[in-house]
């Protein structure tokens, strides 16, 4: 987002461990609500969402954490969450900048778990806003490695790649490259790696069936992924538990919530059929637990997308003209439809349409959604 812009945060979905998401009533939030406190306020450049807390960077240069780990970390250039750890990218006393990893829990009090000065001929590549200019955490500046949840927490990438996004799913990355081509590794027993098969991949490997299509953004769920073209085109696959592919999913069916062949557009063409499930005309639909290809999403109304971002078992894209849609598991009103259902199609949030905001950038955690809008008109 533009830093001239001025906007609100907003958060819905599970907070039950007090995250900063809203009023927080039962625990979850089924609507869009303003980010509440104790956060930064109207100052926060960057929102990271894991389970159980979230991490909120300021343009200031703070991150605090609200929900089971809390604290304020001073001089952060970036920071990124997760179950197992918390990193972040603090400003050196120069051109340097130091990478700590923290449990999550004891940030930022007591030694870190490791720590490593970030090279000047690295630092270097950080913008004026304090982003390294290769894409965020866990992408480190420089783009030459990322950290990793588990030890060893540092993983170099080959030269070659050429990093400029990376994004981690709970058992699998994905890598966006400079020319926008897409790289995936870790484990594909959900089809979550894009390749065919549900086999793993130890190294990255080239999404041979993106080739030729220049990719914009990427986003790894726990189990899905999702890339957005250059041209607004979205591109989907791996586990559909929950609809999260915008496919019809059993589980929705057996609930009598499916809406099979409304308003999708994918192809199923590679996809693990599972079993039937009744159409609306009475005629069995398939319903698709697997989907290990890249598959074709349209947007109603032929939207195109600008970003996207995963939760374990949903997606939200925001559109050109500043608009968000959501899908797949909504247990915990993750979805922003003021309601708990799940749904396998794309659904458009009307909270910001109703508020006349447009969405600027979403960031998915697990369980959760945070969403950043403006004014129309001041964008």
């Amino acid at each position: 987002m533009a830093e001239e812009q001025h906007g609100a945060w907003f958060g819905f979905g599970f907070c039950g461990f007090g995250q900063a998401l809203g009023s927080g009533r039962e625990r979850q939030v089924h609507s869009p609500e303003p980010v509440g406190r104790p956060v930064t306020g109207a100052d926060i450049r960057r929102v990271c969402a894991s389970w159980s807390y979230t991490a909120f960077v300021s343009r200031g240069g703070r991150t605090e954490l609200s929900g089971s780990a809390s604290g304020v970390i001073s001089c952060c250039r970036d920071a990124w969450a997760s179950e197992a750890l918390l990193v972040v990218l603090r400003a050196g006393p120069g051109p340097e900048a130091e990478l700590q990893v923290w449990s999550p829990g004891s940030a930022p009090r007591g030694e870190p778990l490791w720590a490593q000065t970030v090279v000047p001929e690295a630092a270097k590549e950080l913008g004026s806003s304090g982003e390294a200019q290769a894409g965020s955490l866990p992408l480190l500046p420089g783009a030459c490695a990322y950290v990793s949840p588990r030890p060893p927490f540092y993983q170099p990438l080959a030269p070659e790649l050429r990093a400029r996004r990376l994004e981690l799913g709970a058992e699998h990355a994905l890598l966006l490259g400079a020319a926008g081509q897409v790289f995936s590794w870790g484990s594909g027993r959900h089809g979550q790696l894009g390749h065919g098969t549900l086999e793993a991949e130890l190294e990255p490997k080239l999404l041979e069936a993106l080739q030729g299509l220049h990719m914009a953004e990427v986003a790894a769920g726990g189990w899905h992924s999702v890339c957005v073209s250059e041209t607004g085109d979205i591109y989907i696959w791996g586990w559909n538990e929950s609809g999260q592919l915008a496919l019809p999913t059993r589980s929705l069916a057996e609930e009598g919530k499916t809406v099979a062949g409304k308003a999708t557009g994918l192809t199923v063409d590679g996809s693990e059929v599972k079993g039937t499930a009744g159409g609306e005309d009475g005629t069995p639909a398939p319903y698709i637990a697997v989907q290990p290809f890249p598959a074709l999403l349209d947007l109603p109304l032929g939207s195109d997308a600008v970003k996207a971002s995963c939760g374990s078992r949903h997606t939200a894209v925001v559109t050109r003209t500043g608009e968000l849609y959501t899908w797949g598991w909504g247990k915990y009103g993750q979805l922003g439809h003021k309601d708990t259902d799940s749904l396998d199609r794309p659904c458009r949030v009307e909270y910001f349409v109703d508020k006349q905001l447009q969405v600027k950038a979403v960031t998915c955690g697990p369980w959760n959604t945070y969403v950043y809008a403006v004014e129309k008109g001041k964008s």
